[in-house]
């Protein structure tokens, strides 16, 4: 008489490790959207773990704090969005500059911005969460920056090219800003051609 191999058999081989790993980034990616979509305080670790689909004895588990499962959520898909965005680009410095300029913009549009925006605002008022938030920054901000460095092909050694890049990067994310009120695209794509004219003459 053949065997019946049952569900939970089938679940056992998968190793616990892939089975942990899967939960937490379940975890992370319903982090950010109901960060993004229910701000600070409508998302709770509750809120997470139900819309992530496991316990709240799960997420607690991966993450102890409140303030560890959200700063996690954001660097989390911060991280996917460099590799993206790098991946756009696999040649490494690109010689259409307008592209580069556009794709940095459009890391400050979508859910990842909203999301990051609102544990910020949470972050200015809670002392708790503050620390972890402006670390959390900084590093995103440098790796940021060393993308648009790379990809822009730009010389740092040179007087005013950081601070040339560190202004574009501040435009992308006052487009942003921007962007969550109105559909700001229009008037985007004019600043992103402009920038992209600037960059030509301050790189070349």
């Amino acid at each position: 008489m053949a065997s019946v191999t049952t569900i939970g058999d089938r679940a056992e081989r998968v190793p616990k490790q892939d089975r942990s790993r899967a939960t937490r980034q379940r975890l992370l990616e319903a982090a950010v959207a109901c960060l993004a979509e229910h701000g600070w305080a409508g998302s709770t670790v509750t809120v997470v773990a139900e819309r992530a689909g496991v316990s709240r004895g799960a997420a607690q588990h991966h993450f102890p704090t409140r303030e560890d499962l959200f700063t996690a959520a954001v660097e989390y898909v911060a991280e996917e969005r460099s590799t993206a965005l790098r991946a756009l680009f696999p040649q490494g410095a690109a010689q259409d500059r307008r592209a580069v300029v556009s794709a940095l913009v459009d890391l400050y549009t979508g859910p990842l911005f909203r999301a990051a925006l609102h544990l910020w605002v949470a972050a200015s008022n809670e002392e708790q969460l503050r620390p972890q938030v402006t670390e959390l920054e900084a590093r995103v901000g440098r790796e940021t920056h060393r993308i648009a460095v790379d990809l822009l092909g730009a010389d740092e050694s040179r007087p005013g090219v950081r601070e040339t890049v560190q202004g574009l990067l501040d435009m992308a994310r006052g487009l942003g800003l921007a962007n969550l009120l109105t559909d700001d695209a229009a008037r985007r794509d004019r600043v992103v051609t402009q920038w992209a004219v600037l960059l030509n003459e301050t790189l070349t």
